[in-house]
């Protein structure tokens, strides 16, 4: 015990050797100032975060886009349904629905932007359990568990991508890149 109280001591006597202490005792006046900036900054900071926060809005839509695989057009049909689904169209050759998921996006954020195009189409994997196909809301869940039993594809390519696989990210991350003033694309729902 008797070294912390020699530790204590030798402290003290170190903090009044110290210059500083010399010039707050003589000059009380820029000190007073910056305790008194520092209290008052301190209340700003309280009442800033006291303040409630805005409420984030957010938007639910009762459409989505898909793409109808016959006519390589976009229609809106009711939100939530698992792809395929009946296209305007008919059927596919092979007797399928011809309707799949459009991802449309926009460089410009408004309900009808002149540079909508589509990302990339989106449909149900065949061999995937039916089971375990559902609609995942990403806002809660991962993008991981998203790409479960999904396939994807440009609306030019021909073959279909699981959209867990390296070429599914790679279409996506094309998708998503920002154009060339640097403006990264919003998703456009219809309206």
């Amino acid at each position: 015990m008797p070294d912390l109280q020699y530790f204590k001591y030798e402290f003290k006597e170190w903090l009044e050797r110290l210059p500083i202490r010399a010039w707050i005792n003589h000059n009380p006046k820029p000190v007073l100032a910056i305790a008194t900036a520092s209290v008052l900054t301190l209340f700003v900071i309280l009442i800033w975060l006291s303040l409630p926060q805005k409420k984030v809005e957010v938007v639910e839509y009762d459409k989505e886009w898909y793409y109808d695989l016959n006519t390589c057009k976009l229609f809106t049909a009711r939100v939530g349904q698992i792809p395929p689904i009946p296209a305007p169209s008919g059927p596919l050759p092979t007797g399928q629905p011809a309707g799949v998921r459009a991802c449309v996006f926009s460089f410009t954020n408004e309900p009808n932007a002149p540079d909508k195009f589509i990302g990339f189409l989106e449909t149900t994997d065949p061999n995937f359990p039916k089971d375990k196909v559902s609609n995942i809301e990403l806002r809660y869940e991962g993008s991981e568990l998203w790409a479960k039993g999904k396939l994807i594809k440009r609306p030019e390519d021909k073959q279909w991508f699981p959209a867990d696989s390296r070429i599914g990210r790679a279409i996506m991350k094309l998708a998503l890149r920002p154009n060339e003033k640097g403006q990264r694309p919003y998703y456009c729902p219809p309206e």
